[in-house]
């Protein structure tokens, strides 16, 4: 008799997830910025033992052009431990792959090789705008009963966006996941209290103020995403909004505490219309409602007009343009890219209302284009974009693209692939792995990174 086993890369909380074995592959959505050639997914050798250690070793081009691969995610992970929807023996084996741009959807197989996965199965943007009424999909997760995608925009590309749900087993889109969607009209970023049945939404803004390009006058006049929502995840209800104020623009990543008993988590908000600054904020239960705090605020740096892109000479400053953060597994450290001064910054928030800064590193940067040890003489440009953690909190990744059609409005030469990683001292602190820069190949731009078995970002657990 077979006895079935829950895959190994499933922890029932966040202590134990912290002691898995270290990653050694990392899964990179790499896209083609004028849409000439396929996107791919890139596999990185991140074992510092092996001979092909900092290389690509692995890449699966996909079948169409112009998709822009960005954000995506595990078919399944710890949250299918969770006793109110289990699926212990589902296996994290597929990645769930979305074009921002073309709406489309692919299903990949990591499982009979990890280092050669393949496409099992394509979701044409139609589809998901037929059974969903939704498309530029966003943000993968998987979680309660199937796999939740955030959406940008509407069948027609307008408002509202919102999250629909995946068949688990199939793949199939299911249907648009709101109920009550209350007066929420803007998506971004979508995750959970999974202990308290808590959803929280973040936005961005509608494809037609992005797909292009940011938009000065829809930035300058307060009109892109400000606000967080908060929904009943079972009744799949609108409960609360909290609104930033207009002066705030951007509010992006959500990164709630992966204890389930702690009813906290941060955002970033990338741009303040009154100094470029930018800001992290916690939300927190307040009595019987949520409420936000600001608790970080990152000024911009002054630079002189001839060295800014024409989108900032007016300014005369450079923003920090916080794009993403991440939380260690422990809930102890958040991670923080500064993608416009070129600065990763490490905060203790022990304390979630009392961070502390415990490492910075500066690589790129509109202005300051810092080097890498491996490369010392080389001005570099981007930024640190987006960043993930290995579950032990040892080793941060992260890549230097943002969007297509924004990297150019900063970066007007365009952006030179990079892929970095760090050591992360267990008390705090940052250093450069020097043996870790990965030049990406042309053609390309690296954005979201995956690591084999589980990251920070990953998955959700239901015990502390």
């Amino acid at each position: 008799m077979s006895i079935w086993k829950p895959d190994p890369s499933f922890y029932p909380s966040p202590r134990l997830a912290a002691q898995a074995p270290p990653e050694k592959l990392a899964y990179v959505a790499a896209f083609d910025p004028d849409r000439n050639l396929p996107d791919a997914i890139e596999i990185v050798d991140v074992d510092p033992g092996s001979p092909d250690y900092a290389s690509i070793v692995g890449t699966l081009p996909m079948p169409n052009t112009g998709d822009e691969l960005h954000h995506f995610g595990w078919n399944a992970c710890s949250s299918c431990l969770c006793p109110n929807a289990p699926h212990p023996h589902t296996e994290r084996r597929y990645l769930v792959v979305p074009g921002l741009r073309s709406s489309r959807i692919y299903i990949i197989d990591t499982k009979a090789d990890p280092l050669k996965p393949g496409i099992v199965k394509i979701i044409e943007p139609e589809a998901i705008a037929n059974r969903t009424g939704y498309s530029r999909p966003h943000t993968v997760h998987c979680g309660p009963g199937g796999i939740y995608v955030t959406a940008l925009g509407s069948a027609d590309g307008g408002a509202p966006g919102g999250i629909f749900l995946l068949d688990p087993q199939s793949f199939e889109p299911l249907g648009r996941w709101e109920v009550d969607r209350g007066p929420q009209q803007l998506a971004y970023d979508g995750w959970w209290h999974l202990g308290y049945d808590t959803l929280v939404t973040s936005e961005w803004g509608t494809p037609d103020t992005f797909e292009n390009g940011l938009i000065p006058e829809v930035l300058l006049g307060g009109r892109y995403g400000r606000k967080l929502h908060f929904w009943d995840l079972t009744r799949r209800k609108h409960l609360q909004e909290i609104d930033f104020g207009p002066e705030y623009q951007l509010v992006f990543e959500l990164r709630p505490a992966h204890d389930p008993t702690k009813t906290y988590g941060f955002v970033n908000c990338v741009i303040s219309l009154k100094d470029l600054s930018s800001s992290i904020w916690v939300w927190y239960r307040d009595g019987n409602a949520w409420a936000v705090r600001k608790i970080i605020d990152i000024p911009a740096e002054p630079a002189s007009a001839d060295v800014l892109p024409p989108v900032l000479q007016s300014f005369g400053a450079v923003p920090p343009l916080v794009t993403d953060i991440d939380l260690s597994m422990d809930d102890r450290f958040l991670y923080v890219s500064c993608w416009g001064t070129g600065d990763l910054l490490q905060y203790d928030v022990s304390d979630p209302f009392a961070p502390k800064l415990t490492g910075k590193v500066r690589i790129g940067g509109i202005v300051s284009r810092a080097s890498h040890p491996t490369a010392p003489d080389n001005a570099l440009n981007g930024g640190p974009q987006m960043v993930e953690i290995s579950r032990d909190g040892k080793r941060v990744y992260f890549t230097n693209s943002l969007y297509g059609a924004v990297d150019p409005q900063f970066y007007p030469e365009g952006i030179d692939g990079w892929m970095v990683k760090l050591d992360a001292d267990a008390d705090g602190g940052l250093a450069f792995d020097p043996k870790f820069f990965l030049e990406w190949p042309a053609g390309h731009r690296p954005h979201q990174i995956r690591l084999q078995g589980g990251d920070c970002s990953s998955d959700s657990y239901c015990y502390p």
